[in-house]
């Protein structure tokens, strides 16, 4: 299903981006070295319940989970790169740590992802390959257009992940969102300028660049649900919602909290 929302729900989806850009801010400025990703969770449960918001993760039972996920936002540290499911796990100086939230906010979804690291180690490849992620991000959200095409976009993602060096996994990608979190079309994050969906004022879509060090290859966790690096190396993953508007891409998941 592909969703064409009207001007109303445009004004509803900003609000609810903005919900998710914000919550996701506070919990970067939490989470410190020896915070447990569980109180991640819950934290991220609190804001989300106070908002009047409903999480799109609890109750999600899709076909390559072991559903429901049970938790209300997704924590990868390192090797975890998507799907991470919240683990009785205390943060470390210099850990990768990803954290990806959508909620939906009266009838509207909206999904972002950041990539940081936390404490005062600065491991330069990390820090690399988290830029190299949202500069892929940026490109994505440049070339979104009405008129472009889903090829365009994957294009402009991959070109900087390759040039960046890293491999692509294309099983997992960007996707439209909505009334619901997870839509056509899938935005592979690399692809052929031309090809796929024409896009239109009104649609809504989730970009999201994520890499692994060295592989493409992904190994799903025994919790039926993390979804790591086959070779151990680290991820990075980030991820905004965006709107087609007549006049380009506008980004609904940027935090108004300073």
């Amino acid at each position: 299903m592909i969703e064409i929302l009207s001007p109303a729900e445009l004004h509803r989806a900003k609000d609810t981006g903005a919900l998710v850009a914000n919550i996701l801010h506070t919990l970067k400025g939490r989470a410190t070295v020896g915070t447990n990703l569980l109180d991640i969770d819950q934290w991220a449960k609190a804001m989300i319940l106070e908002a009047g918001a409903v999480s799109c993760y609890v109750d999600y039972a899709p076909s390559f989970g072991r559903g429901p996920f049970g938790h209300y936002i997704c924590t990868g540290v390192n090797d975890a790169v998507l799907h991470g499911l919240p683990r009785d796990y205390t943060i470390a100086d210099g850990d990768l740590l990803t954290l990806d939230l959508a909620v939906s906010l009266r009838g509207v979804a909206a999904d972002s992802a950041i990539s940081f690291i936390v404490g005062e180690s600065r491991p330069a490849e990390s820090v690399a390959m988290i830029d190299a992620t949202e500069r892929a991000l940026r490109a994505g959200i440049a070339a979104a257009r009405p008129g472009a095409r889903i090829g365009d976009l994957s294009y402009a993602i991959g070109a900087v992940l390759s040039e960046a060096g890293y491999p692509i996994n294309v099983e997992f990608g960007g996707h439209g969102i909505g009334s619901t979190m997870h839509q056509d079309p899938h935005v592979p994050n690399t692809g052929r300028p031309g090809r796929g969906y024409k896009l239109r004022p009104g649609l809504l879509l989730a970009l999201e660049p994520w890499v692994m060090a060295d592989t493409a290859e992904l190994v799903t966790d025994p919790d039926g649900w993390t979804l790591r690096s086959v070779t151990g190396c680290r991820t990075a993953h980030s991820e905004h919602t965006i709107a087609i508007t007549p006049d380009g891409a506008e980004i609904l998941t940027l935090p108004t909290l300073t």
